[in-house]
């Protein structure tokens, strides 16, 4: 499906509409969804943004302004917050409506982050006042038959419901657009992926002012690492999806005998890798560094040679570019919204997913091969920097809010 920007006419004429953005979450709560609001919304500076989101925490102000962002937090501080959001935030969302001249109907856009608790209350608002703009934006990363039975089919009930009032869906991968389009939507799609902090994740640059190659040796210190070991990275959360376990399971098959795995990430299935990683006798060579701050992780890249992660599904892959982007070859499954940026043998490799030996088979000829690999790590670079930069990306998405 090729990728359509159009310059439509901007929902209200003589200057930019302000926008209601509904998200389940937001910063500091950091996922890929809340950090791609951030990026676009600090790039868009001539347009009022509000953004409704459960609290979740106590800790969290029910009211604040985060760049270029008024948050506006509903809850009491607990889990359970996303469950209010449909009414909770849909009065909200009215009263914010209600503070600007209504010199039209399509005063305001509602902006919709993933088919989620807070994109219901964008919906909640829709049947009440219809002739807003609603933008939905999908983000999901989770195989299709997990949307269709999660919750007793609840969240597959919510992507119809959503995608049947939206007057416009922006997707990050062809992926999703598809997937969009099996539900039912047959109204024009976007295609805009995620990006990349390409200055965080150059590796020359990383860390400011600090010496590249001495925060190199002093990482590996500190990991223990000796200088002649290869190592391999995933980031991840460990969630059967994302195909840890397969990837433990290769390690015996390598071809290199002095090499660790790092895992960045944390989840349900952390103790199973584990217990895992010490009954084929890899305690030693794998070390889970637990969940380590966005702004930590190119420390980590820095040191590494291969990035894997052999994923049962994907909405994109955002940690995949980032490993590109800090010049880290990697070795990805075609699944998802991967191959939107993944090309064999010019960006990347594939590995088939749940096959350890041919995932193995993939790391191997990286590490075996350092023509190839520089080839991949330029081209990688480059394809980053060309197609997934956060300027880029706030262009196109000024177009589809239609923010002059």
């Amino acid at each position: 499906m090729k990728k359509t920007i159009e310059n439509k006419a901007p929902y209200i004429s003589g200057g930019a509409s302000p926008v209601i953005i509904f998200s389940t979450a937001y910063l500091p709560l950091q996922g890929g969804a809340e950090l791609a609001v951030k990026e676009i919304t600090s790039r868009i500076t001539n347009c009022e943004f509000f953004l409704i989101c459960a609290r979740l925490d106590k800790a969290l102000e029910k009211k604040e302004k985060i760049g270029n962002v008024n948050v506006h937090r509903i809850g009491f501080g607990y889990k359970f917050d996303k469950i209010l959001l449909p009414v909770f935030g849909f009065l909200r969302a009215r009263r914010i409506y209600s503070q600007f001249p209504v010199t039209s109907s399509q005063s305001l856009i509602l902006w919709g982050i993933m088919a989620s608790w807070g994109s219901l209350a964008a919906l909640v608002f829709k049947l009440f006042y219809p002739r807003v703009p609603f933008l939905l934006t999908l983000q999901e990363g989770d195989a299709e038959s997990y949307i269709k039975k999660a919750r007793l089919g609840l969240i597959g009930w919510s992507w119809k419901m959503l995608l049947r009032k939206a007057d416009r869906v922006q997707v990050i991968s062809r992926y999703l657009a598809d997937m969009a389009r099996g539900y039912g939507y047959a109204g024009n799609i976007d295609i805009v992926p995620n990006g990349v902090d390409l200055v965080k994740f150059q590796i020359s640059n990383f860390k400011s002012q600090i010496n590249p190659k001495l925060q190199i040796t002093n990482t590996k210190n500190e990991l223990k690492i000796g200088n002649n070991e290869k190592i391999i990275i995933t980031v991840s959360r460990l969630v059967e999806k994302n195909g840890i376990g397969d990837l433990i399971d290769a390690l015996p098959q390598l071809s290199v005998i002095s090499y660790k795995l790092l895992v960045l990430g944390a989840g349900p299935l952390e103790k199973g890798l584990k217990d895992r990683a010490k009954g084929l006798g890899l305690e030693n060579k794998v070390i889970f560094l637990g969940d380590i701050p966005n702004e930590d992780v190119p420390r980590y890249l820095a040191v590494s040679d291969v990035f894997c992660r052999p994923s049962r599904s994907e909405g994109l892959g955002t940690a995949f570019l980032e490993a590109m982007a800090a010049g880290v070859p990697v070795v990805a499954t075609p699944v998802g919204g991967i191959p939107d940026f993944l090309t064999e043998q010019e960006t990347g490799l594939f590995c088939e997913p749940g096959n350890p030996a041919n995932i193995a088979e993939r790391i191997n000829i990286l590490l075996g091969d350092e023509n190839f690999r520089q080839k991949i790590i330029l081209n990688g670079r480059k394809m980053v920097e060309e197609k997934y930069n956060w300027d880029k990306i706030a262009r196109d998405m000024r177009i589809i809010l239609a923010i002059d």
